[in-house]
């Protein structure tokens, strides 16, 4: 990742010939679906996909609850369907429960129904998981939790949330850079969403912490400006501790996993068991079987301005 995200070094250039590569079979891929060589599923119901064209840590998983919540304000039935990533199941389509894990369905879907109690079917194939959520629940509008390069799967709307501090790192495609599509798609997309920046041509989000919660799910109220480890397995961690240090928490200590890391009681044993232990909503899912009472999560809300939401309800709107 710090490679993708610093100036290229002369041996960097190695890895050139293997990013055409990728961009030579990511151009068949949309070709082969685009002039409908590979037949892509059409579902009855509108399908809004909510991805990006880079790796990692974009801030799409709060617009995906940010936009749930909106449609269910506006009378919609929304569910979601999701890969999975991090999970593995015996059975696909898998229907997220009280009783399903992270283990089982990666860690996200878990995360977004403890936060809203949607409809959520993961599958590896997202085409799968769509026709399983628009036959079997009570749902009238599909959101895809990632799935902007799956294009097995049709949709009606394409969002892209970008990086607003990393944007697109050095500009190149996997493995020589973060990029999964050249940037020339981005021109192909309804809305591009910005994390935390202003930018032309893109919708600002910015993402704020609510109050610390209890990982166990006790009651109780975390006082701020105390001293505390932080841990955190996303994508961009650093964002994680730089919003904890805005919000006035002294930092013992921070250790950053790798994304979607399967969390177990032992990794924890290298923070101090007297101070509080911080880490995101997503990491929190994992944990609750085997945390401890000074475990907290930092949950965190999605805002984006007024004109983007009827914009986004009118093309809504034209789609139904």
């Amino acid at each position: 990742m710090r490679f993708w995200y610093q100036a290229i070094h002369w041996w960097g250039w190695f890895l050139y010939p293997f990013s055409l590569l990728f961009a030579g079979i990511t151009l068949v891929r949309r070709f082969v679906y685009k002039k409908a060589l590979i037949k892509s599923t059409e579902n009855r119901l509108p399908v809004i996909v909510v991805g990006n064209i880079s790796v990692g840590g974009n801030g799409k998983t709060p617009f995906v609850i940010w936009l749930c919540e909106l449609l269910i304000e506006q009378g919609y039935k929304p569910g979601i369907i999701s890969r999975g990533y991090g999970g593995k199941s015996e059975v696909y389509p898998l229907l997220v429960d009280e009783e399903v894990t992270g283990k089982q369905a990666g860690d996200e879907p878990v995360m977004i129904f403890k936060r809203l109690g949607l409809p959520i079917v993961v599958d590896p194939r997202r085409s799968a998981a769509a026709a399983y959520l628009s036959k079997h629940c009570a749902v009238d509008i599909i959101i895809s939790d990632d799935g902007l390069q799956h294009y097995a799967l049709q949709r009606d709307i394409e969002i892209v949330v970008v990086d607003g501090q990393r944007r697109f790192g050095n500009g190149h495609l996997m493995p020589m850079g973060p990029l999964r599509e050249p940037l020339s798609r981005l021109k192909e997309v309804d809305f591009i969403i910005n994390n935390g920046q202003l930018h032309a041509d893109e919708i600002t989000m910015l993402l704020a912490p609510s109050r610390c919660l209890r990982v166990d799910g006790a009651d109780a109220l975390l006082p701020l400006n105390c001293t505390i480890n932080a841990c955190a397995a996303i994508g961009y961690p650093q964002r994680f501790f730089d919003t904890l240090n805005r919000q006035h928490f002294t930092i013992h200590k921070a250790i950053a996993f790798a994304d979607h890391y399967a969390f177990s009681e032992g990794d924890f044993t290298q923070f101090e068991p007297h101070l509080p232990l911080l880490m995101t909503e997503k990491d929190a899912v994992k944990c609750t079987t085997f945390a401890q009472k000074n475990w907290w999560y930092l949950p965190i809300d999605a805002q984006l301005p007024v004109f983007f939401e009827k914009q986004l309800l009118d093309k809504i709107k034209e789609i139904r």
